[in-house]
């Protein structure tokens, strides 16, 4: 039975995340906040910090159990009868030979209205600033069959969106002769399915036919996200991306003219070693130009094992920072400008379960964050709101006449 977090517990479970330095050490004090919380409860510490440096965990008092990524699945048969341990369990496997794929979904907290549906893990590139492929292992996908399977049973608990996840989306089904977009096909057919989304796909393999799926089947949620993480073809060089700032570009183009008011999210890093004034102003100008609804910014963050953190010329951390608040000033005014081109539109809203202040809120196709009067309508329902102004950081909205709860 979960129970919220602080609160008396036999077992702990912390799923961790190694994406930056940051993350780290975010991880590292929530692990011992945990264990001054509840020093009796049976703490597992799991995910990708445990997977790269699970001595590193083990060497914190207290921590009873360290599972890698591919011991994850097995973390109850491992606890068993829940006993705290007089020294941890260490139990990570080499995930560079993994060609297993386990099954994974999860939901968003208050309701049943978003599940994540694993479909794809590990990842073939070799970008220099990443350690992902080192966490997570090499790139392997789900059947399509089974993936269809685990769709219609969530579509049967009462999901009514489900988001696509993965390490590298994109590149689902290569290894088995298949693709994304065959995926996508098969999916949009699960009966009782009312939206389908792509977390995050590499412009590399944003082919035309994907674009032509989501423009062309209504359960396909308008919104892309796709990492960009600089302007400048050299620092792209030096990060070992897979395209040009005009490939880019000519990628983002082409979902804008293909579908209008399409959300297009992009990731960028900052401070990446070298990155000079005239790469960040490359970068700065290429956002600015592009048709884009949000930005996710990161500062670089110096990762061991990796090519980035050799190289010499590292950027001031203060530099870093600046240019980290000038571009998600940006992001914002973009952001602001796409919620105020959808005032006055009237778009399907999958409302959440939660009230807050009198209202429930939820997202557009096109990921825009919308607030109604809660009593309009209950949660996980998909209704048609008319967009009516913006509030802070999303718009405001009723829901029509003959949609009301």
């Amino acid at each position: 039975t979960p129970v919220d977090f602080g609160l008396p517990a036999d077992v702990t479970v912390i799923n961790t995340c190694s994406v930056t330095a940051r993350a780290d050490r975010e991880c590292r004090q929530l692990i011992r906040r945990t264990l001054r919380a509840r020093p009796e409860s049976v703490v597992v510490v799991t995910g990708c910090y445990a997977q790269l440096k699970p001595e590193e965990v083990a060497s914190i008092d207290g921590v009873d159990f360290v599972m890698g990524t591919r011991e994850k699945g097995a973390i109850a048969a491992a606890i068993g009868v829940p006993e705290k341990q007089s020294s941890p369990q260490v139990r990570v496997s080499d995930i560079g030979t993994a060609d297993d794929f386990g099954p994974a979904w999860s939901s968003e907290t208050g309701g049943r209205t978003r599940a994540f549906l694993k479909v794809q893990d590990g990842c073939d590139y070799s970008c220099s600033f990443c350690t992902i492929p080192l966490a997570r292992g090499a790139s392997r996908s789900q059947g399509i069959s089974e993936t269809v399977r685990q769709a219609g049973g969530l579509v049967a608990d009462g999901y009514r969106e489900i988001v696509l996840t993965g390490v590298n989306v994109g590149d689902y089904g290569r290894k088995a002769g298949t693709d994304l977009a065959a995926l996508l096909r098969a999916l949009v057919l699960v009966g009782g399915l009312q939206r389908l989304r792509i977390s995050s796909i590499e412009p590399n393999l944003l082919t035309d036919e994907i674009i032509g799926i989501v423009a062309s089947h209504s359960v396909m949620c308008r919104h892309f996200h796709v990492p960009l993480q600089s302007g400048s073809d050299e620092i792209l060089r030096g990060m070992r991306r897979r395209y040009s700032a005009g490939r880019f570009a000519e990628r983002i183009r082409a979902v804008a003219e293909r579908i209008p008011d399409c959300g297009i999210g992009v990731d960028v890093i900052v401070g990446f070693p070298g990155e000079s004034d005239g790469d960040f102003q490359a970068t700065c100008a290429l956002v600015a130009d592009l048709p884009l609804s949000y930005l996710h910014v990161f500062t670089y963050s110096e990762r061991p094992d990796t090519l980035a953190a050799r190289a010499a010329s590292a950027v001031d951390p203060g530099v870093r920072a600046e240019r980290s608040r000038i571009l998600r000033g940006i992001g914002l005014r973009k952001k602001q400008e796409f919620y105020r081109r959808m005032v006055g539109k009237t778009a399907p809203v999958l409302l959440e379960a939660d009230e807050e202040d009198g209202s429930r809120c939820g997202f557009t196709g096109n990921y825009v964050r919308v607030a109604v009067p809660a009593g309009d309508a209950p949660g996980n329902s998909l209704v048609e709101v008319a967009l009516t102004g913006l509030r802070d950081d999303r718009c405001t909205g009723r829901v029509r006449e003959g949609e009301r709860a």
